[in-house]
């Protein structure tokens, strides 16, 4: 087909997709063609039909999209002769066919264009070669001519089991044309709308939270162009967004009226910045392994801080609880978040076995289910936003305590974090725990579970105690810590020195488990079962040690930075941090803090480990993220330099 300007649709993509970024634009015969090509390729792939008229932006979101190595074009348009019909699942695509075969459970349709990752490519080949010779290519047997080609290669690629995100298009414009008429119409629809305008508008998230939409996104997006316009990167203003957070928390600190209300207001604009490193990334295409888990670390760190800050300044303001008050927000909070990373993983999990789901026994949990899928798809409505808010998420957070620290005090602030983040917990806790009897998917079988657990030589030589289950031992654990807590708070402290020992052992029991299957339907709460369990012990002892309650803060800070490594990393299912075997398990820090809460040395045992696990900590995030890569580049280029040899 020619377009307007008289030059072929397939003339006007190739050119889209070079100013999109792809280096090598190739045009392909046929799907045996295509597997030869694809069998040659080193990186990931991008792969359209020649039928596609979209805006450029389009598809250089589709080649630089950061949810998946594999990403499919997926549209609104109603399917045509042939085409293939898709259903998604939390932005999975989890099925793929003719739309008489999908039925009601079609969400889209194929828009054509996919991009593969390069661990995919074998399984493209593949499914370019059934496809060609029309074995396997489609489930439900639609007959290879009624389908064009990149339809039955995405069918079959999606029937071989392959993990493919959907990228919908939302403002911009793209459609699959079939006819002159078509694309005349799909043109001036193109040509309708201003595509800097609308990424700009895409750089904001969709779905956001009640704060966030209403009282930061409508006006951080001219942040967000200023920024580009500057030159300033994402990295950039996450750390400029940091400096916010730290001055609000030293403002937090003094106590004095006129500070606290500056340091809500700081508070305040750092959260804009921490949107606006997000929206930055998105509207410039400027993704990285480093800025996504620089941004996760970032967050938790900010906000502890700020933590920090109001536990020093209720403190100096008469209040004997204040540090504890702190300790208690971030020990709940990152509990909460544990829950919160681990659910995820298991929804998508579920996500990805639609037929097991299917077939969980319904029930409450199958009820709960569709009620959450209702609410959420009844954006903007009162119970949309309810179910959004209840969860505490950080936008309301970081309002709640720059409001409740400029009206009132850091004490205000900090009892409030504590009853709403112990009203979510419950909250979510109850829902997903039935939701997720009912899906009975396990993942922590999926991963490295040793490393998500933080287990460490000595959980590795324990026996293992299958009969139990190791939730329940996780749990029991944490309720030995957690006793060991309460006997030092109401007790004489050198009187409940014994009990450290005691409780150490029962928090042992929690290693029990350690070698046994995570396939348990609430498995996924072991990993914040054994945070709350070392959390909790680490405190009790230095209660118990009369250890000052900010430099317990500061032992626990450290262990969050530790733990949130992990989670970054299982987001994007990283291997484990280059020196993670020198940070002892969660019983090895454990059993030193009861050696020297023995030995009557916790303060100086426990400044010491904080000590080792910071430089640790530090080390392994230069080894990780500044001395691999640079070694990696060095050899790529070294191999290259060698291969690029004329013969001798």
């Amino acid at each position: 087909m020619q377009t307007g300007t008289g030059q072929s649709l397939a003339d006007r993509l190739a050119t889209q997709w070079r100013e999109a970024g792809a280096t090598d634009v190739r045009y392909a015969a046929d799907l045996v063609e295509l597997a030869e090509l694809v069998a040659g390729a080193t990186g990931p792939v991008l792969v359209s039909g020649a039928d596609l008229v979209a805006h450029t932006a389009v598809l250089r979101h589709l080649a630089t999209s950061p949810v998946g190595p594999t990403v499919a074009l997926v549209l609104t348009d109603p399917p045509g002769a042939g085409r293939t019909s898709v259903r998604e699942e939390r932005g999975q695509v989890v099925d793929a066919g003719p739309a008489q075969e999908l039925a009601e459970g079609a969400t889209g349709t194929f828009g054509g264009a996919l991009r593969v990752g390069v661990d995919d490519l074998p399984t493209l080949a593949a499914a370019a070669r059934a496809a060609a010779t029309g074995v396997g290519a489609l489930a439900g047997g639609m007959a290879t001519e009624e389908a064009p080609a990149v339809d039955r290669l995405f069918a079959g690629l999606t029937a071989l089991g392959t993990l493919t995100f959907a990228h919908r298009v939302r403002l911009l414009v793209a459609h699959r044309v079939s006819d002159a008429a078509g694309l005349a119409a799909a043109e001036a629809a193109v040509g309708a709308v201003d595509e800097d305008r609308a990424e700009l508008r895409l750089s904001v998230k969709e779905k956001d939270d009640f704060f966030t939409t209403y009282f930061v996104s409508t006006w951080s997006p001219q942040v967000t162009k200023a920024c580009a316009r500057v030159g300033l990167g994402p990295t950039a203003v996450t750390m400029i967004s940091v400096v916010f957070a730290a001055a609000a928390a030293l403002l937090f600190a003094t106590g004095y009226r006129p500070a606290l209300v500056a340091g809500g207001v700081l508070l305040y604009l750092g959260f804009v910045l921490d949107c606006v490193d997000g929206q930055l990334a998105r509207y410039t295409r400027h993704f990285s392994a480093w800025g996504g888990w620089l941004d996760t670390m970032a967050d938790r760190a900010k906000e502890y801080l700020v933590y920090a800050g109001l536990g020093f300044g209720a403190t100096q303001a008469g209040f004997r609880w204040g540090w504890a008050l702190a300790i208690a927000a971030m020990t709940l909070q990152t509990v909460r978040h544990m829950t919160d990373a681990w659910y995820g993983v298991l929804h998508d999990e579920a996500a990805r076995r639609p037929k097991a789901v299917a077939t969980g026994g319904g029930g409450i949990g199958d009820r709960l289910n569709a009620a959450s899928n209702r609410v959420q798809a009844d954006t903007g409505s009162v119970s949309y936003w309810l179910k959004r808010t209840v969860v505490f998420p950080i936008g309301e957070r970081w309002a709640l305590i720059a409001l409740a620290t400029a009206l009132f005090s850091p004490r205000v602030a900090l009892v409030a974090v504590l009853v709403w983040g112990t009203l979510a917990l419950a909250y979510t806790g109850a829902l997903r725990t039935l939701r997720a009897r009912w899906m009975w998917v396990p993942v922590l079988d999926t991963v490295d579970a040793t490393l998500h657990r933080d287990d460490g030589p000595l959980a590795a030589r324990l026996p293992v105690l299958r009969a139990v289950g190791p939730l329940t031992l996780a749990a029991l654990g944490a309720l030995g810590a957690a006793g060991l807590l309460v006997a030092g708070l109401v007790g004489e402290p050198t009187g409940s020195r014994w009990m450290v020992p005691v409780a150490f052992v029962v928090l042992l029991l929690a290693g029990l488990g350690a070698g046994a299957t995570h396939n348990g339907p609430l498995d996924w709460l072991v990993p914040a079962a054994l945070r709350a369990g070392e959390y909790l012990f680490a405190i009790a002892v230095g209660v118990i040690g009369d250890v000052p309650a900010w430099l317990i803060f500061g032992y626990v800070f450290v262990l969050t930075l530790h733990h949130y490594d992990l989670v970054a990393r299982l987001e994007k299912r990283q291997a484990a941090p280059p020196l993670h075997g020198v940070t002892l398990g969660w019983e090895g820090r454990s059993m030193l803090l009861m050696i020297v809460s023995i030995a009557g040395i916790t303060g100086f045992g426990m400044a010491t480990l904080i000590v080792y696990l910071l430089v640790a900590f530090v080390a392994s995030v230069v080894l990780a993220w500044v001395v691999r890569p640079t070694r990696t580049v060095r050899q790529a280029a070294a191999t290259e330099t060698v291969g690029s040899r004329p013969p001798g």
